[in-house]
């Protein structure tokens, strides 16, 4: 197993970029291996890792679909559904309640 070079926060050399450095420029890594890491160092806990790729073996991020795009709008239309009343509550229904706010606070809400 091979190790990668680590460098110290701020200090990696020019042509590595981590995913989401890479993602603002409109690249994706490509199913290339880590190339580096970055270490931030804190106080009474482990380093902060960001894992580093090579920008010149990046590829262009693949563009939406429109199957992708109704896909994404059918799995966030499910998100708002609530499996009490089954009404879409016009926002994503917190995971934390299971259901709205209407259903999860019935006698603080207004009728």
């Amino acid at each position: 197993m091979s190790t990668v070079p680590v460098y110290p926060w701020r200090l990696a050399p020019d042509g590595l970029a981590t995913f989401r450095q890479l993602r603002a420029i409109g690249l994706r890594p490509g199913g290339q291996d880590v190339a580096a890491q970055l270490e931030r160092p804190r106080r009474r806990r482990g380093p902060l890792v960001a894992f580093l790729y090579r920008i010149d073996l990046a590829l262009p991020v693949r563009p939406m679909t429109p199957a992708r795009w109704a896909a994404l709008e059918r799995a966030n239309a499910a998100r708002r559904l609530c499996p009490e009343c089954g009404r879409d509550a016009g926002y994503r229904v917190p995971a934390s309640l299971g259901m709205c706010t209407p259903c999860a606070y019935p006698d603080t809400t207004a009728a």
